[in-house]
């Protein structure tokens, strides 16, 4: 009967919140309304809560790989991922004053549409074109990445399946309710998986302290684990140091929230501006309390194992320390309940990549922000889901170099979009030939840097990646924007 209770947890949570999601949306008959057109199944005709999309947005930009790392990174150096929080933060309002009534008194679908208004239809699908590469690639490391601890949790919970397997399953199930009913569903679902592993890393931490003993509470007030920062890391190198937390964080934010249609496709399905920005400042505290939750997680390990380093552990990675938790410690039924929490994950994450990705085809590439044929909108979202898998699998043969390359994508083209939203903002003589100069350039120099770099052992901390490529794109542009 045990042996029978975790993946029965599982598979009911996964039905749950597939006909929950698509109930929600209105896409079945017993939902709360129709579905009223297949533009709605991309920007949900901007009437969703300021709540469900603030949660949604935090579904968004973690993934399997947040839940089961920052435990571990928690373990060696201590609270360093919320001191994180306060830089995104602060992107995050400047992104919410300027960027979105940019957006929303435009009535645009997609961030690029702007790039479209202040330079032409080229700068629109240079910008749309690498944010659907990048984010394929981005979206299928963490898809991959995240089969290998779900594999393995399954597999001590009785339920042994290929990485292959729980990859067609995952990426299916998402592109099913993530199609039918479109953005709605989406936010629905993120919001639902969102506050599944939230809950669960507050009761891991909850049942890890309530089981410490002093001798062993004592540990942390000198231990430094309680401290936000790495306050003597180097700065360059390290992204929990100060500076490099908030500062390097902010602008890492201002590109990732504000020029990703990832992120800002859920604040534009907002009843208001008032409610975008709302959502969007919001996002910043409710993720870094979920940054906070998982490292008193790793925090309490750390104290229940008497200091002691994972090595002598006889862990091989700090990524082991989590899940194996979940597997022995936990009793059946709330440790199945926690591997559906990391599923989900994975699929809060998929899904939002999905259907960010078939709307941006359709605004910045066909040209259409309102499609009106719903088969259609299903065909490019099951192309991409598609692509997502054939890429994820490309990735299988090496998990290392995977998970290395997942860190680095952002830092290819984050910089350049920011920097050619800069342009356009700042500097009104730059033109589009010059702004697709100074984005190719900065794509064509991080791609080298990041080559060089991080081969060599010393890897320039990633919140620094994106103030590095904005630098690039307005030293080239706006030069040639004066000779213009």
């Amino acid at each position: 009967m045990t042996s029978l209770l975790d993946p029965v947890v599982i598979i009911l949570w996964l039905v749950a919140l597939t006909a929950g999601s698509l109930a929600l949306s209105g896409a079945l008959p017993w939902g709360r309304k129709k579905a009223r057109s297949p533009e709605d199944l991309l920007d949900a005709h901007r009437s969703l809560p300021a709540w469900a999309i603030c949660l949604s947005i935090v579904a968004t930009e973690t993934s399997t790989l947040t839940v089961i790392s920052v435990p571990g990174i928690a373990y060696t150096q201590g609270m360093v991922f919320v001191g994180l929080g306060g830089g995104y933060l602060l992107g995050r309002i400047v992104v919410a004053r300027t960027l979105l009534p940019l957006y929303m008194r435009g009535d645009l679908a997609s961030a690029y549409q702007y790039l479209a208004l202040r330079f032409g239809r080229r700068m629109q699908r240079l910008a749309a074109v690498t944010f659907l590469v990048t984010r394929l690639l981005a979206e299928a490391v963490r898809l991959f990445a995240s089969t290998l601890p779900i594999c393995a949790l399954l597999a001590a919970r009785g339920m042994s399946l290929s990485p292959l397997s729980v990859l067609l399953g995952l990426t299916g199930l998402t592109a099913l309710y993530t199609a039918i009913g479109g953005l709605r569903a989406v936010v629905w679902s993120d919001a639902a998986q969102f506050l599944l592993y939230s809950f669960g890393a507050a009761l891991c931490a909850f049942l890890l302290w309530q089981h410490l003993t002093p001798e062993q509470t004592a540990l942390l007030p000198g231990s430094g684990h309680l401290l936000p920062f790495a306050f003597h890391a180097p700065v360059l190198t390290s992204p929990y140091a100060p500076l490099t937390a908030l500062v390097g964080g902010a602008v890492l934010a201002m590109a990732s929230h504000g020029t990703d249609q990832l992120m800002v496709q859920r604040a534009l399905a907002a009843r208001s501006l008032r409610d975008a920005q709302r959502a969007m400042i919001g996002s910043a505290f409710v993720v870094t309390i979920l940054f906070a939750l998982l490292s008193l997680v790793g925090i309490f390990l750390w104290a229940r194992n008497g200091g002691l380093p994972l090595a002598a552990l006889g862990f091989t990675s700090p990524d082991e320390l989590f899940p194996r938790f979940i597997v022995n410690d936990l009793p059946a039924g709330l440790s199945g309940l926690l591997v559906a929490a990391i599923i989900s994950a994975t699929m809060g994450s998929l899904s939002s990549a999905l259907n960010a990705m078939t709307g941006s085809t359709f605004a910045d590439l066909i040209g259409t922000a309102r499609p009106t044929n719903r088969a259609v909108t299903w065909s490019v979202t099951g192309f991409w889901a598609l692509a997502l898998i054939a890429t994820a699998c490309a990735f299988s043969a090496s998990a290392q170099s995977v998970l290395l390359f997942g860190f680095q994508i952002a830092g290819y083209s984050y910089g350049a979009l920011l920097g050619a939203f800069l342009l356009g903002l700042l500097f009104r003589r730059v033109t589009e030939n010059g702004a697709m100069i100074a984005f190719l350039v900065t794509i064509l120099v991080m791609a080298l840097l990041i080559g060089f770099v991080h081969p060599g052992g010393h890897a320039i901390a990633f919140p620094w990646l994106v103030p590095f490529g904005v630098g690039i794109t307005l030293l080239v542009g706006v030069p040639l924007g004066r000779k213009g």
